[in-house]
This record gives structure tokens, sequence and C-alpha cells, in this order.
């Protein structure tokens, strides 16, 4: 099930919109974090450089096959091996992957779903004891060059809101990523 469209621009714009290594570093995406899952991967900004800062894999997916072309085309270009693309509907087949397996999940501008609980459970699955959600969404607050439309942006309020306190903690308060984003990061709470 698609994500509700956000009006994604052409890949160079794209990537003016964000400082990476600034990201990642704030996200706490580092050689700390061993397996990581993507889910919706686009053009692979954010995966090619967090495959080269984490000790495992990155397994990436998209609901569009056309990202996951351009990904694998990256990954070949760059001799990358530690990154798994894979096109699929992670909201109505999952990730695939096995309960308790992974250290952190990345959702990265993708929870303006009607449902983003069902991302926030196939985490809950995926994720190892104290396993991380890194999160960052565009503002609502602001004026910003493109993104999805202000009534569906979740704000980080919302967030806190939706996440069930029996399954995660807050690990890092909402923050924000200049100069259009803010970003939080969520722990899995032990079984």
């Amino acid at each position: 099930m698609k994500v509700r469209e956000s009006g994604m621009p052409d890949e160079k714009m794209w990537n003016d919109f964000f400082d990476i290594d600034s990201i990642l570093s704030e996200m706490q995406i580092n050689g700390q974090v061993n397996d990581i899952v993507e889910i919706g991967c686009g053009y692979g900004t954010f995966t090619i450089p967090a495959a080269k800062q984490i000790n495992g894999r990155l397994f990436a997916y998209d609901i569009e096959k056309e990202m996951i072309d351009i990904l694998e085309q990256k990954i070949k270009n760059e001799r990358i091996d530690n990154i798994i693309p894979e096109h699929r509907d992670v909201l109505t087949k999952k990730t695939g992957l096995a309960n308790n397996s992974m250290d952190y999940v990345m959702l990265f501008n993708i929870l303006h779903h009607e449902t983003p609980n069902e991302f926030f459970n196939e985490a809950y699955r995926i994720l190892k004891s104290q396993g991380k959600i890194g999160i960052i969404h565009w503002r609502s607050d602001i004026s910003t060059p493109r993104g999805p439309g202000l009534s569906i942006r979740p704000k980080p309020e919302q967030i806190l809101n939706w996440i069930d306190r029996q399954m995660f903690s807050v690990y890092k308060e909402p923050f924000n990523i200049e100069p259009y984003h803010f970003g939080l990061i969520l722990s899995k709470l032990s079984a």
C-alpha cells in the first residue's frame, strides 16, 4: 500500500535538502550499529552513506521498482556489498525479516501514511531489545520548498502520541534538522 503522495522531486533537488553526514550523526547511525532496515529508501540518499557507516547489513525497501533499480545501479557503481535492496510493500507483506533481528529501523520521510502505526508494529517485531527507530520528517511549522501537504505531515508531538509506551521509549527527544526537517529516536523496550 503506497504511502500518500508526497511530491518526490528529482534526485538532485531531493539530495540538496539534506546534510547527510550531519543527519546520520544526529540519528546515531554509526559503527556501533550492525544490521539496519530502511523502509522507503527512495533514491538511496541515506542508504549508501548509512551502509558505509555501519558494521553489518542494510536492508533497503521501497514500493517503487524504479527506486530500487536506481539504488541497485548505485550499489554496483560504488561496489558496495552490504546493502540488500528489495522491491516490496512492507505494509502488506512486512519486511520478511526475522523477529528480534535488527538493530535499527530508519523511517525517514514516510510517516505521512494513513496508518503510521503499521510501521511501528513491524519495527517492533524485527528490532532487537533496545533497538532503535530513527524518524525524520518534514516540519509543518515552517515553509518548505517540497514535501507532503501540511495536513498530512506528522508533527513530533503526534508521533509521540502514536507510539505505544509499552513497546517504545523516547531515546532522543524531537529536534530540528535544518533546514526543513525534524528528527527523533525511539528505543524498543524489552519484551
